[in-house]
């Protein structure tokens, strides 16, 4: 940027902050002491960029909470949000449970202790792959009723638990309004992506939602996500991976930036491709938002996204939720995305002041690069250099010097003049989880084992002559229905064929009590088919089919009436095709052993039990044994990658579906090891109990383990900004050029261990990265005793990239890269 252009450049600055400030005193919204106004909330008074962590207090345990918390705030998280989960409080109409891992209150309380903000999204209906979005299926009983819509009934029961839950926060003064941590809250969900379905009921029922939260007088703002057209004075949040670029902006001057969810990862499903994100493109959407949007609170959906316990999670979605999250599903530190966050957090907060109080201006650096500049009348200056072009890397002049912006990046400088941070730099380290297997029950006296009884027709409860629809006979009581019937065979064809369609989501069949097949749908499709020919028998036959759910959806206009379960049943024979939809049909609810709660200590005293393989290998068959816990505070996992499909206890508490028979297209399961938080388990004596809905599952090789941060990486070159850690906010007001500050490999191991090998270190040209790497054309000699020297024994180490820390230049002129591997240890 030419100098005149600079100047010209700071008094328009200066102008707009002037009209700017004048219109922000005008139009500050009161709501106790937390308010806000068009470019941030205000809480006591002042304005507040704030990075927020979703943790969702269902999906870990109470003894996880303070520990989850910590890292986050340690990571940089002022807030931390969490949704409420209605189907879990208010499983009964009227009965309501605030216990064990549904203690809201107690969650708050730690966020508190903390010294951290809490944002409350109510919704109550909220989607989150939560199994029926959220909603308790008695809903679905209620006459007349249709879900979020301007509908009496269901705008009835939404406003009894939304206000239930209010008086809650109230009656335990957690709102900031009565000193407590709640800053935001959040009505409804998403709503904008299904109203238009609701045509003119639509509307009316954003505004009845918004209205009635409001009238709640919680002292706190509130929030409605991806929701354009939110009414006053509600605020209009985005949701999404690149809001940066898809935020259409606040629907009022009055209002700011926010954005309730950052994607950290993509939510998993059952024989998918897994997805993630990476931390470099976490950084750079949520530099761009600050800087191009006015940006000021940022919720990173999920910072810790734990496990799906018991049958919560919602259509195919993986029991392990958001494990790619900057605190893994086990509440690991993951690296680098946790690290490279918190620099971002760090460098942003340097310059608060001036992004809060400064007035934006965009400057464009070339075809495809800009700066976004704020400035403040004392002159304080913070700049923002993005570079979109996503392969190439660039030099762009600005304010007189020359920047490198590497390829789809952006440069933060705290003080118009040094780069802080880039977002496409990581200099935090790596890490690799590892899973040390602690035991085995490869022993058949370990087992027992327990075979479900096939239904007939005439054991079944439940008859009518039709297909009855899979949900709304369970009632959500259980992922299973079995649908059976009878008919009389005469023909002498030996290759009848039993044909199925179904719009649930797997299918067993059993002809006689024998199991002739089996079929599933997918995440993508919502319907499947069984085609198997069966042995059939002369005279009469039963035919008994059993239904799966593997959660209920979790969203979309209408759910209420969504249905599931079987649509068609034919048996082709003798090339005659029998219709038996409209027939005497009987069905069951669940499993006997569910029914008995057999996964209980007490309730498997209520079946026999038979030692391993007394059955024969065979479907819908159920594994008992007991284990001892590791030893230690690692988190403790099992292994299932020997089984098919179906769910597991530990001590009577299920940790949730596993399907590995469901491969993904590269041929691997989505999941094998399963989460048994500590606070599930006894020294000794522990039940494990497993229901295997498959025929090829192999208990004998399931096993325990405990998961730990086993290695940790770090990785810098000479473009790399010096740690973050190593600036002050006086660095970002006043000139500091005399100071040098220059990359360094930091490693960190996780406490109680600390750093036994150098795996691998080179200062020159190293091949590769933290991922991988290997000795380059240049590599200095001292690599490994400068790295030995540094980090050997200690927790924790730092090495500078220079020449002068390894005493001589092995390639002078060419640049260089720093790579040190190192194992961590007890």
């Amino acid at each position: 940027m030419p100098r005149k252009a600079a100047v010209e450049m700071r008094c328009r600055l200066l102008l707009w902050f002037a009209v700017l400030s004048a219109a922000a005193v005008l139009t500050v919204v009161w709501g106790g002491s937390v308010t806000y106004d068009g470019r941030s909330l205000i809480v006591n008074g002042q304005r507040k960029i704030l990075f927020s962590g979703s943790i969702h207090y269902p999906r870990s345990t109470p003894e996880m909470w303070p520990s989850l918390i910590s890292k986050a705030k340690e990571g940089g998280i002022d807030v931390i949000e969490t949704y409420v989960f209605w189907n879990q409080h208010e499983p009964k109409q009227g009965q309501y449970d605030f216990s064990g891992r549904l203690d809201i209150v107690r969650f708050f309380k730690e966020v508190q202790a903390q010294g951290l903000y809490a944002c409350l999204r109510i919704g109550p209906f909220i989607e989150s792959e939560w199994n029926y979005g959220g909603l308790p299926f008695w809903l679905h009983d209620v006459p007349d009723i249709v879900y979020r819509s301007d509908n009496g009934p269901f705008k009835f029961y939404m406003q009894n638990f939304t206000m239930k839950i209010v008086n809650l926060m109230k009656s335990e003064k957690l709102y900031a309004s009565q000193g407590g941590p709640i800053i935001l809250s959040q009505i409804e969900n998403e709503y904008q992506n299904v109203e238009h379905a609701f045509h003119e009921k639509g509307p009316p029922y954003v505004r009845w939602a918004a209205k009635m939260a409001v009238d709640l007088q919680t002292g706190v703002p509130w929030v409605m996500c991806k929701q354009d057209d939110a009414p006053d004075p509600v605020i209009n949040a985005c949701n999404g991976m690149k809001c940066g670029q898809t935020f259409v902006g606040p629907n009022k001057p009055n209002k700011p930036a926010l954005w309730t969810e950052n994607w950290t990862s993509v939510y998993e499903v059952y024989g998918e491709t897994k997805r993630g994100r990476s931390a470099e493109d976490l950084a750079f959407h949520v530099a761009l938002f600050i800087a191009k949007k006015n940006g000021s609170f940022i919720n990173y959906y999920m910072y810790h996204g734990g496990t799906n316990f018991g049958r919560t999670s919602s259509a195919y979605v993986l029991t392990a939720y958001y494990d790619q999250a900057p605190l893994d599903e086990y509440g690991l530190i993951r690296q680098p995305k946790w690290g490279h966050l918190k620099e971002l957090h760090t460098v942003i907060k340097l310059c608060s002041d001036t992004l809060l109080h400064g007035a934006q201006y965009t400057y464009f650096l070339g075809q495809q690069q800009e700066a976004y500049v704020f400035i403040r009348p004392s002159g304080q200056c913070a700049a923002f250099l993005v570079n979109y072009d996503r392969r190439r890397d660039v030099n762009v002049l600005f304010q007189n010097i020359y920047y490198e912006l590497a390829a789809d990046s952006i440069s933060i400088l705290p003080d118009c003049k040094k780069v802080a941070f880039n977002t496409a730099k990581v200099s935090t380290q790596f890490n690799t989880r590892s899973v040390q297997t602690r035991a085995t029950f490869s022993s058949t006296q370990q087992w027992s084992e327990y075979r479900e009884g096939i239904p007939s027709f005439g054991g079944t409860p439940l008859k009518a002559n039709m297909l009855l629809e899979h949900t709304g006979t369970t009632k959500d009581e259980s992922d299973y229905l079995w649908y059976t019937f009878r008919f009389k065979h005469n023909s002498s064809n030996d290759q009848p064929v039993l044909r199925v369609d179904s719009v649930a989501h797997v299918l067993h069949a059993f002809v006689n009590g024998k199991y002739i097949g089996s079929a599933h749908g997918s995440h993508q499709n919502g319907s499947f088919s069984l085609s198997n020919q069966i042995p059939l028998n002369s005279g009469v036959n039963q035919i008994s089919l059993l239904s799966v759910m593997v959660g209920l959806p979790d969203g979309g206009p209408y759910l209420e009436h969504r249905v599931a379960g079987l649509r068609d049943v034919k048996i082709q024979d003798g090339g005659k095709s029998r219709d038996f939809r409209q027939y005497p049909w009987g069905h069951q609810v669940g499993l006997t052993g569910e029914k008995l709660n057999i996964y209980t200590s007490s309730g498997s005293q209520r079946v026999q039990w038979g030692e391993l393989g007394s059955h024969g290998r065979g479907p819908l068959t159920w594994y008992k044994t007991f284990f001892d816990a590791p030893p230690g505070n690692d988190p403790v996992v099992l292994f299932f990658g020997s089984m098919g499909k179906g769910e597991a206890w530990v001590n009577g508490q299920s940790i949730g579906r596993y399907w590995v028979s469901y491969l993904t297209p590269s041929g691997e399961p989505s999941q094998t090891w399963y989460n048994v938080p500590r606070a599930f388990l006894n020294p000794k004596g522990n039940l494990l109990v497993v229901q295997e809905e498959e025929s090829g599952g192999k208990p004998l090789e399931i096993s325990i383990g405990t998961v730990s941060i086993t290695k940790v990486c770090g990785h810098v070159t000479d473009s790399h900004p010096s740690p973050v850690n190593s600036w002050t906010t006086e660095d970002a007001v006043r000139d500091e050029s005399h100071h040098v500050k220059i990359p360094k490999v930091q490693l960190r191991c996780p406490p109680r261990t600390n750093i036994s090998k150098i795996s691998f270190a080179s200062f020159g040209t190293p091949e590769g990265g933290c991922q991988s790497y290997a000795i380059g054309s240049c590599h200095s000699p001292h690599s490994l005793p400068v790295a030995k020297k540094a980090c050997l024994g200690k927790n924790m180490c730092s090495i500078p990239h220079s020449i002068k820390s390894f005493g001589d230049d092995p390639c002078p002129g060419t640049p260089k890269a720093l790579v040190v591997a190192a194992q961590c240890g007890r």
